[in-house]
């Protein structure tokens, strides 16, 4: 039996080009799973490498790469598909393994005209001639797959907006940092209403909030909650106090927030202890306010769709 060998990194897609035509080069029709699994045998990828998600966690990075390598073979006439779920190579196919027998591009499938085609469908119909013509260059250069410049897309812009949404919360007023905890915490399940939350947080007189607070509609546990609009790093001494202050109020799990950031100090000191105690930085408030909708509106939704193959199946 085949033994992998340890974790390397996965090719670029356009790097399995070459694998996957070898993987169909003896003529016969074979499955999606038959030609990942030859692809991966060559590439000598780990168990490691082929469990790697996809920033999403729908996919693997390998079954995506692959995927979409047939696809653009297919596009440009290197492979054909006799029946769902199978990939065969054609003339053309071969010949692209004779000429490119290490390596080639997706430039070297543009000589095709029905691959130069779908490569301009990529580009929206309402362009520009000017952002046609870049947009196609786009495409051409990137050594992603389109799903994946996508999503590297979606994160830039992601962080950018935790970037916006941090500052602003830096710049609000105490209580308006009030009313924006209360409300982040309704909208994670946390303390019933926000009549309910806002009664039982409240401001602490240091530039933060603190109070006690139902972890769930019921009230069934509580949860003790600190707030500080702070500007320095949160050490272990105040993290400490926090614990410390579990005590009095009779919570067992607590909760302190931040606009800043925590040390390494603080960080590795609630991983001891035996209270669970979640620390939540100002990137990661800004992160959960964006999850969460607090502070943030949607702009645009983009739907990744696939074909139904279970619709076409007696096509």
């Amino acid at each position: 039996m085949y033994v992998r060998p340890q974790t390397m990194a996965i090719p670029d897609f356009q790097s399995f080009f070459v694998p996957v035509l070898r993987a169909t080069a003896d003529g016969k029709e074979h499955s999606s799973a038959d030609i990942r699994e030859k692809v991966a045998f060559e590439l000598a990828l780990s168990y490691e490498d082929l469990d790697q998600k996809l920033p999403s966690g729908g996919q693997t990075v390998f079954a995506n790469r692959v995927t979409w390598s047939t696809v653009y073979l297919t596009k440009a006439g290197a492979l054909k598909r006799p029946k769902r779920g199978t990939f065969q190579i054609t003339e053309r196919g071969q010949h692209l393994l004779r000429q490119h027998p290490v390596r080639f591009n997706k430039q070297a499938l543009m000589v095709y005209p029905e691959f130069a085609a779908f490569s301009r469908g990529q580009v929206a119909d309402n362009a520009s001639p000017g952002e046609k013509s870049n947009g196609l260059q786009a495409i051409e250069d990137s050594v992603h797959t389109p799903e994946e410049d996508l999503v590297s897309a979606y994160e830039l812009l992601r962080s950018a907006l935790a970037n916006e949404v941090l500052e602003a919360v830096k710049r609000s007023s105490p209580r308006f940092f009030e009313e924006l905890v209360v409300d982040l915490l309704v909208a994670m399940g946390y303390g019933g209403s926000v009549a309910d939350a806002g009664r039982a947080v409240g401001r602490s007189g240091d530039d933060g909030i603190d109070g006690i607070i139902k972890e769930d509609k019921l009230g069934l546990d509580v949860v003790y909650i600190q707030a500080k609009r702070w500007k320095d790093s949160i050490g272990r001494p105040v993290v400490q106090a926090f614990a410390g202050s579990l005590e009095g109020v009779r919570a067992r799990k607590g909760v302190l927030i931040t606009t800043s950031t925590f040390t390494a100090e603080a960080i590795e000191y609630v991983q001891r202890i035996e209270k669970k105690i979640v620390l939540v930085d100002g990137a990661r408030l800004a992160n959960l306010m964006i999850e969460h909708d607090v502070g943030v509106t949607v702009a645009q939704t983009f739907m990744i769709k696939r074909l139904d193959s279970d619709y076409f199946e007696n096509a």
